[in-house]
């Protein structure tokens, strides 16, 4: 049984919202608040890139529909969408929710009356990125749909899938061949296909998902389960003179890991174990040889080995785009796993790549990061004033407060990210809140209150990243066994005032390759950056070590940068061990180069000095 009720956003009415009507079936988080360094982020994202966006210009290429030279101009609208209504069911700020319902009216008033909502002139519709675009007008969509209630909005993206069914699947156009990259843009559509399906029970909809699972693994398509056991650069590697915008380019990142997000979701619903068999390869192969230090993966949008290489410059590197799609496929996995290596890849993309993406006062996410350099802001795109970084990237950023809290069951709550917050999770009909004050990563110290509406037997699990090798977990004192690269599961009857005390092992590790070296302390990677004033930023040099464990010394950071350390080093080509002994700045990732000024350098990894033995 359902009942509706009617959200009040401080004199703006929403529409209806289907919840359940037993409060005992209800469990979830139904609030969280992010503080210190990660919650400032995400308030900046909020304020500047989707409260500061022009949401009406997202909708011009709608309404002109001239579009025939095979561009994206279709895809901002969802992606900003998405990402404002993730920032919404976070902050609940009454002016975003107007944005957000004003850019939904304005867009489904583009809709033609065969259904098409989309850029593409009539001749060219299902080439270029048509489908890919319209991939994400759905997901906009469907997930207001989610949101409110508005039957508007999902009947709009019914005209427009059913639109779609008329021209794409069996005895029409094969999905394959209506864009670049082995198919694999238009065949994420799966996606919200799996949420329409999920909203309307249409079965017609669920058998065009088989079937666009059943076509990916045709010659043609890109094989996302036949060639689950093959390193995804490595799939279908260009021959020479065949072009990057190619079909033939099988080894394009963000679109392959939308793909498998897809298949997922048709997991949940037809249980075949091939397709999350698949995801899992191929998310591990993406491990093992593709993510950098960073989290950040990919040159030119496309896996290149990028693991291995990372040590050396390479064209494009870590677009934004496959950052936050890196995330949503670790997030997808984590839902139907719930294994702590899939978070321990997210922290690391967050504090790193995600981090470094946004200029820091937040006005700006950049296209590309690379591990060296500089970074600048990226080119508008297909004429209009964004480009799909910008677009994309605050869906990230408000993806952290999801993932921070989760409750895989009933009785069962999942603490994954540590940072200064509160949080309000209701187990069926009592409620928990959690409190963390930490300084997290800075220190290695966790602190959580935990308070009950009335005392309440269930389960707190903290994740233990693989990272911390000496890990202490106390409640109330008492100490309980944790172990590296798991939940640690605190089953107890919990009451008002219990304190839980998480420490984590902090020491800064080294790590080499290629004759070069790169600092991580925690999840936080290190960088070297000319506005310490410390000498050459490549130079060659010793780093005194001992079993892998570097000397740091914390030291007040400059404006701009969040946390800054002193390293002792011998440099110079001389390596006078009496001499040449000196101490070099090391500072986050994110805030190397966060200025994006070309006269601001900074560096990664950090050139050895080989010394023949």
């Amino acid at each position: 049984m359902k009942r509706f009720i009617r959200i009040v956003v401080a004199g703006v009415t929403a529409l209806s919202v289907s919840i359940s009507a037993s409060a005992k079936a209800f469990t979830g988080v139904t609030d969280v608040k992010l503080h210190g360094y990660v919650g400032q982020r995400i308030d900046q994202c909020i304020e500047q890139r989707v409260m500061g966006q022009n949401a009406d210009e997202l909708i011009v290429p709608f309404r002109t529909q001239q579009e025939t030279q095979g561009r994206w101009a279709s895809e901002f609208w969802g992606k900003w969408v998405q990402g404002a209504m993730s920032a919404y069911r976070y902050n609940h700020n009454p002016d975003l929710f107007a944005k957000i319902q004003d850019a939904q009216e304005k867009l489904r008033a583009c809709q033609l009356e065969n259904g098409f909502i989309g850029d593409y002139t009539p001749e060219t519709e299902t080439t270029g990125w048509d489908i890919w675009g319209r991939k994400y007008t759905l997901l906009g969509l469907v997930k207001w749909y989610r949101l409110t209630g508005d039957k508007a909005a999902l009947n709009a993206a019914c005209r427009l899938l059913d639109y779609t069914l008329t021209q794409v699947g069996p005895g029409k156009k094969p999905i394959y061949e209506c864009g670049y990259y082995k198919g694999m843009p238009p065949m994420s559509i799966l996606e919200p296909v799996m949420f329409m399906y999920g909203e309307t029970k249409d079965v017609r909809y669920l058998d065009f998902a088989k079937y666009i699972a059943e076509a990916s693994e045709s010659p043609a398509g890109p094989q996302l389960i036949k060639k689950a056991d093959v390193p995804v650069a490595f799939r279908f590697p260009l021959q020479p003179g065949d072009s990057w915008w190619s079909i033939k380019n099988g080894q394009k990142g963000y679109e392959m890991m939308s793909c498998y997000v897809g298949l997922l979701e048709l997991c949940k619903v037809t249980g075949e174990k091939a397709y999350l068999e698949a995801a899992e390869k191929t998310w591990q192969h993406i491990v093992d040889e593709e993510v950098n230090v960073t989290g950040g993966s990919c040159s030119q949008e496309c896996w290149y080995e990028g693991r291995k290489r990372q040590t050396h410059p390479s064209l494009h590197t870590m677009e934004t785009c496959v950052t936050f799609t890196w995330m949503q496929f670790c997030e997808r996995l984590l839902e139907m796993t719930e294994d702590p290596k899939y978070i321990d890849q997210i922290e690391l993309t967050m504090y790193n790549a995600l981090m470094a993406a946004m200029k820091w006062d937040g006005s700006q996410i950049v296209k590309y990061v690379p591990l060296e350099g500089f970074r600048r802001e990226g080119e508008h795109q297909c004429d209009v004033r964004i480009n799909c970084c910008n677009a994309n990237g605050p869906r990230a950023f408000a993806m952290i407060p999801r993932v921070a809290y989760r409750t895989p069951s009933d009785m069962r709550i999942d603490v994954n990210l540590y940072i200064p917050s509160e949080a309000t999770i209701q187990l069926g009909r009592r409620s928990i809140g959690l409190k963390q004050e930490t300084s997290y990563p800075e220190e290695g110290i966790v602190t959580i209150s935990v308070t009950p509406d009335k005392p309440v037997h269930a389960d707190i699990a903290l994740r233990i990243p693989a990272w911390s090798r000496q890990t202490e977990v106390t409640v109330n004192g008492e100490t309980i066994a944790a172990r590296s690269g798991t939940y640690c599961v605190i089953s107890r009857e919990w009451k008002a005032g219990d304190k839980i005390c998480l420490t984590l092992d902090m020491t800064a590790r080294i790590i080499t390759q290629d004759q070069q070296a790169a600092i991580v302390r925690g999840p936080v990677v290190l960088a070297r950056d000319t506005r310490f004033q410390d000498g050459f930023v490549d130079e060659c040099m010793v780093i005194p070590n001992k079993d892998g464990i570097v000397e740091l010394t914390r030291v007040q950071s400059p404006e701009k940068i969040w946390i800054a350390f002193t390293m002792p080093v011998v440099h110079g080509y001389y390596n006078d061990q009496t001499q040449d002994r000196t101490v070099i700045h090391l500072c986050d990732f994110a805030s190397a180069g966060n200025t994006w000024d070309e006269s601001v350098r900074y560096r990664t990894w950090i050139p050895l000095l080989y010394i023949p033995q």
